[in-house]
């Protein structure tokens, strides 16, 4: 069989009564694994032998690790690779389904199916792993006994990097419950994260059949079944956006489906009945993330004149709402985001379209302080909806450079005054590049720091974002308004300057 597979000649015998043919390296016998990766692969060609390559390379020991890649009717070169690979490595199985299933769903459920492993962690085709990553995560686990870790997740794009759900690797954590991290469910996809294989198979875990929010809906099942869990600081995973990376299927999958899959997932989760601290967790994503901020922040929302299919949409997901046992929009992370459902309510859609406008266009807001909280002001509304509450605002008093340390001045409103802990500079184009320092502030929201340049000698020459750490991950940055200032130190150039949305900013020449 390994020989008409090579030469991609499928008869009907070659697949077995689930769909599916396994090609294996029958000349060794495979030890027992640590880790079980699963891949599922189509058309991947560009990306695909890094991807295996990265699982090769780990620093754990390729030996210890059960690689299985499922192959969901590719029509490039996929394939061949994918057979390349399996005659080299006993431990890589290669499965080739019978038909194209449009989800990675599926393959990932028969990896699961065939997986041996203590723990099971997911990678998609196009992406790669850090080479200590399936090392650092397995020893958490290990020494915690823990269900499930989660790492940080690096996205790449052409001209920048960012962290991907930064609330999920902000710091380390052992032995927690799921739900003290409170955006837990706002990021659910497969990166980065390792799983106790019996957590998934006892509990009869699998990824649903759609095209979209399969993940989610597996991964909030996974979580609601996990007793304890860690998170690490570590990069773990590469999440691949460059431009010319035209094979994810997320690209192929509009709005208005989504949201199709996503209420299917609403609806899944209610009729869990959870405990209703829980359930408030996992709706308020389904909610607020899928179904407001993303949903109507998309540029074909703007633009298009078929705004009633989404009004429509959207009232379709609020029905769900009807029988909770709480007012769902009391949730809400963002203040604005409850505007957006209150304009919705009252049927007011042309301001609902000029907020979203405004949000986007307006890059530097007014605000006012009412009773020592921000606002900000959103002129075009009518009064009741005019000053929306904002969590945190901070802004420059004074700034000036002195004896080679800047010394900045900053005056804090909000919600989390308590919770501040660092000020952070973080490279624009690579976020690992980054330097904090530790802050305090008044109980009147005053803050005072000295940054010494000298601590900053190490930085490459570039742009730096800088912000105020708040309830462990969120970021603040601090309004500016005073001119630029700069100082040369051992021949260096320190520029504090006013980004295009009047933060403050460094660049470093």
């Amino acid at each position: 069989m390994f020989r008409m597979l090579k030469k991609r000649q499928f008869k009907k015998n070659d697949f077995n009564s689930m769909g599916y043919a396994i090609v294996k390296n029958k000349e060794n016998k495979k030890n027992a694994t640590k880790i079980t990766v699963i891949t599922p692969v189509y058309n991947a060609e560009k990306y695909l032998k890094k991807t295996i390559d990265s699982v090769i390379n780990q620093s754990i020991g390729f030996n210890h690790i059960e690689y299985i890649l499922v192959d969901d009717g590719s029509t490039d070169s996929s394939r061949n690779i994918l057979l390349d690979y399996s005659s080299k490595f006993e431990n890589i199985d290669v499965v080739f389904l019978k038909s194209n299933t449009g989800t990675p769903g599926h393959p990932r459920n028969i990896g699961i199916q065939l997986s041996n492993s203590k723990y099971i962690t997911f990678l998609d085709a196009d992406d790669w792993l850090e080479p200590s990553g399936l090392e650092i995560l397995h020893t958490i686990l290990e020494e915690t006994g823990d269900d499930y870790i989660v790492g940080k997740t690096i996205q790449l794009q052409s001209n920048r990097t960012k962290i991907v759900g930064e609330h999920e690797s902000c710091k380390e954590r052992r032995g927690i419950s799921p739900y003290s991290i409170p955006h837990i469910f706002q990021h659910l996809g497969p990166r980065a994260r390792m799983i106790r294989a019996s957590i998934i198979k006892d509990n009869h875990i699998t990824f649903p059949k759609m095209k979209f929010a399969e993940d989610k809906q597996f991964f909030i099942d996974v979580l609601i079944n996990c007793n304890t869990i860690s998170t690490t600081e570590q990069p773990i995973y590469y999440l691949n956006r460059l431009d010319d990376n035209k094979t994810r299927l997320t690209k192929q999958t509009n709005i208005i489906q989504k949201t199709n899959c996503n209420l299917k997932v609403i609806k899944y989760v209610i009729n869990k009945k959870l405990e209703i601290e829980k359930e408030k967790m996992i709706l308020n994503r389904l909610y607020e993330f899928d179904s407001i901020t993303r949903f109507f922040t998309t540029p074909h929302f703007q633009k298009t004149r078929l705004k009633p299919i989404y009004y429509y949409k959207f009232n379709k997901v609020l029905k769900t709402t009807k029988g909770l046992r709480y007012e769902f929009s009391e949730n809400f992370f963002q203040p604005i985001n409850k505007v957006v459902y209150q304009l919705f309510c009252e049927r007011k859609y042309k301001d609902l379209v000029k907020l979203f406008e405004w949000e986007k266009e307006e890059k530097v807001k007014d605000f006012i302080i009412k009773d020592t909280l921000p606002y900000v002001v959103a002129p075009f509304l009518e009064n009741k909806f005019r000053y929306i509450r904002i969590p945190m605002l901070a802004f420059s008093i004074e700034d000036y450079i002195h004896d080679n340390k800047y010394c900045l001045h900053f005056k804090v409103y909000g919600d989390f005054l308590g919770t501040i802990t660092d000020l952070v500079i973080r490279n624009r184009k690579n976020i690992i590049l980054e330097y904090s320092q530790p802050v305090i502030i008044d109980r009147s929201g005053n803050g005072k720091l000295e940054l010494d340049l000298g601590l900053l000698s190490e930085l490459p020459s570039s742009n730096y974002e800088i912000f105020l750490k708040y309830s462990d991950y969120n970021k603040l940055h601090i309004r500016r308004e005073n001119d630029d200032i700069q100082d040369e130190y051992r021949n260096r150039d320190y520029i504090f300057y006013k980004t295009i949305y009047s933060n403050v900013g460094l660049r470093i020449k």
